[in-house]
């Protein structure tokens, strides 16, 4: 019997996770709506980076009691959607492997951040979107990563590049909020209604 819930409990996760990491998909073709009416970059910058991909690793994390799973599935389901759309950007299978091994080790980072939240409340979950937004930035806006000469490759260049880089770390905070509430709040609320989606496993072990 506990079999069987801990299965259910994990397919039922794992949906809410594809479901999540689809929005990215419709914030592509937003922007590209977007790209193509008001041809803007401050119209880009506005949606740039609102996405569940913080949400959903820390998610993940905190819920999957097989910890393995907790990387597994969030990272997965990141990396498909990220070659799925790479190729609807540039018509081809493309990665920069040097900046998506920082994007990668970020991501893993915040799924573990996850696994660290105890229990899950505003404050928990907050903090959590916070401080990964926050690692994200630091590992990510190397000046040197994506070979590009916008900013100098000294600390200063990094200064500058993370600098730079506020507003789009803000629509990150924005987007782990709203999906954090949505993913967070569906799931607990899921929990109290339906008891197969409970566990005796405590949080953060």
């Amino acid at each position: 019997m506990e079999s069987q819930k801990i299965k259910t409990r994990n397919t039922v996760l794992i949906l809410m996770i594809l479901g999540a990491v689809a929005i990215r998909f419709v914030t592509y073709y937003l922007s590209s709506f977007i790209t193509y009416s008001t041809p803007s970059l401050n119209n880009w910058v506005a949606i740039s980076n609102f996405t569940p991909v913080g949400a959903v690793a820390l998610f993940g994390g905190t819920y999957f009691t097989d910890k393995w799973k907790a990387y597994l599935v969030p990272l997965g389901a990141l990396f498909i959607s990220d070659l799925v759309l790479n190729y609807l950007y540039s018509s081809r299978i493309a990665i920069d492997y040097t900046a998506t091994f920082w994007v990668y080790l970020s991501f893993a980072i915040i799924v573990f951040i996850g696994t660290r939240i105890k229990k899950v409340n505003f404050l928990s979950v907050g903090a959590a979107s916070v401080l990964s937004v926050v690692i994200f930035s630091l590992l990510t806006d190397f000046p040197w990563l994506y070979g590009g000469a916008l900013y100098p490759h000294t600390l200063l260049g990094y200064e500058q590049s993370l600098v730079a880089a506020i507003p789009f770390q803000k629509n990150m905070l924005l987007g782990d909020v709203v999906f954090g509430l949505i993913l967070f709040g569906g799931f607990e609320l899921a929990k109290n209604k339906y008891s197969v989606l409970r566990t005796n496993t405590k949080l953060a072990v």
